[in-house]
């Protein structure tokens, strides 16, 4: 499913105008009368009541002449809250607004916080007439909006937020919830709290990176009419993870009769040191439960007991030269190791000892498989910048904000402002030859962004992951993907996918507590669930 920001979407809508000749106030249309529907399918019918419709400046404001334009043919007594001089209106939203004046239904001009305050005494007067009130619509600002919200504005969305003047009643975005940024998903400054946003024609990615959701509600999407030809024309660059997506990457994980241990992979694993063994485990263990045919782990040779004890189905690679940290002097034992693996997790548990920092970067640029880089592999990158030389295979990188940031010399706070533009940024920083470099930026709302611009934003997970452990475990889930013959940008998108829906499924049955052992526990029935292996 495709995400356009918000320069795409004006695009698409200007190529349904003027390629197809769809004309604007047709689309205008289309998105109340939608909104509309959508509404009565999920509040029920709207007869015998009024809703209090808050209009913007611009097309948004529009789309609210026509909602509740609509909800007048079904019986329900709009009533306009209008946030601009109606004279200020233009195009498609003044012809909707001179429709709603012939009809002579009542509006209200909002243009000054002292004309705020008289919203809650009009709620008052129109309740005592006996009707209830079906619904707010929130249709001030859209995904054009790229200024934080004062004055007025921000004091009606306070308003509505509080519910002083409408508890209990239903709040409708239309298309996004004003003062939410349709690309970054940052507030800006205020936001409706929304029950419900009827988004048109495709989601945005804002609905769902950072906890967007939470002011979204549910999201509901309107086809407004855009033609198919014209999303495709659009080349929209990001898209959205979902199990279907995930369904169509998924032939290689559908088992023949005849399947073996040998045909499904074999992992390497450089991780763990002291007081890290727990990192390599679950990395072992998130690549086992994804079905990977064989694991290995390359391991300093003074843990090794713990690594054979703690994990029965994985083998380890003791290393002669290196008693407590993987180091640079095991150089020629791992790439012996390396050779028939068909991809190799690096970083997890791993330390930051000066000869493990000489051995990551020397893999980072010798070694020909899929890397997953993670945890202190991540960092020994950040911290030598300029030791990073060209990759000879695909890189996934899979930090967390804290970790982009020092990969991308930046504050956590850039990066999750900017999460989408700062992932695809990171990958641009470790571009240096025709080697894939792919970026998963956790967090909510994980991002998986390509180095040809491309990005994946995800719908699964949930605030119980927040736990130690569970990128781990997300590390070896892709590695054991890329093992099985899938794509390293398909293996890291399916990988956050899989993995999150482990962890809403823990969440379902249990809610917080959980741990990052036990959302590895729970893959195996996930992957047959969402992917229906045979």
């Amino acid at each position: 499913m495709k995400l356009p920001t918000a320069v795409e979407m004006r695009a698409l809508d200007r190529n349904a105008i003027e390629d197809f000749g769809i004309p604007g106030i047709v689309l205008m249309e289309n998105a109340g009368l939608g909104t509309v529907h959508m509404m009565i399918r999920e509040l029920g019918p709207c007869e015998n009541s009024f809703a209090l419709i808050f209009v913007g400046p611009g097309n948004n404001g529009g789309d609210g002449f026509v909602i509740g334009r609509h909800l007048h043919q079904r019986g329900c007594q709009p009533i306009f809250f209008i946030m601009v001089n109606p004279d200020h209106l233009s195009g498609d939203a003044a012809v909707n607004f001179n429709i709603v004046e012939k009809l002579k239904l009542p509006f209200h001009i909002i243009d000054s916080k002292v004309r705020v305050k008289t919203i809650p005494v009009l709620f008052k007067q129109i309740e005592s007439r006996g009707l209830p009130c079906y619904a707010v619509v929130d249709a001030l600002f859209g995904t054009g909006l790229g200024r934080q919200i004062n004055g007025h504005f921000a004091d009606v969305i306070d308003l509505i937020n509080q519910s002083e003047f409408a508890h209990s009643v239903p709040v409708v975005s239309v298309d996004i919830p004003s003062g939410l940024d349709s690309d970054s998903g940052r507030i800006l400054g205020k936001c409706i709290k929304a029950d419900y946003t009827a988004t048109f024609g495709c989601p945005k990615p804002g609905h769902f990176i950072h906890s967007s959701s939470d002011m979204s509600g549910a999201l509901r999407i309107i086809d407004i009419g855009i033609p198919p030809e014209a999303v495709y024309k659009a080349e929209i660059a990001t898209e959205l993870i979902t199990e279907s997506t995930c369904r169509q990457w998924a032939k290689p994980l559908i088992r023949g009769k005849a399947s073996h241990k040998g045909s499904h992979g074999h992992l390497l694993l450089l991780a763990g040191s002291p007081g890290k063994t727990g990192a390599a485990l679950l990395a072992a263990k998130g690549a086992l439960r994804s079905g990977c045919g064989l694991v290995s782990l390359c391991v300093p040779h003074m843990l090794n007991s713990i690594f054979e004890t703690a994990l029965l189905e994985a083998m380890t690679i003791p290393l002669r030269n290196s008693p407590a940290f993987i180091g640079i002097a095991d150089r020629d034992h791992i790439l012996q190791a390396i050779i028939d693996k068909q991809a190799i997790v690096l970083g997890p548990g791993l330390g930051t000892n000066p000869q493990t920092v000489e051995l990551v970067l020397f893999l980072y640029q010798h070694v020909h498989q899929p890397l997953i880089i993670d945890a202190d592999a991540l960092n020994i990158l950040a911290g030598h910048p300029h030791q990073v030389g060209e990759p000879a295979g695909p890189r996934i990188f899979t930090p967390h904000p804290g970790e982009l940031g020092r990969l991308a010399n930046a504050s956590v706070r850039e990066i999750q402002d900017h999460r989408l533009e700062a992932a695809r940024k990171a990958c641009t920083l470790f571009k240096r030859n025709d080697q894939q470099i792919i970026m998963v930026l956790k967090g909510a709302g994980t991002i998986v962004a390509a180095d040809d611009g491309m990005a994946m934003i995800n719908t699964t997970g949930n605030p119980g992951m927040a736990t130690g452990g569970m990128g781990d475990v997300l590390s070896g889930v892709i590695g054991a993907l890329v093992c099985q013959g899938i794509g390293p940008p398909h293996a890291a998108a399916m990988a956050v996918y899989l993995h999150g829906s482990a962890g809403d499924e823990l969440f379902q049955q249990q809610g917080v507590g959980y741990s990052a052992s036990e959302l590895a526990d729970v893959l195996p029935s996930i992957i047959h669930k969402h992917i229906r292996q045979r």
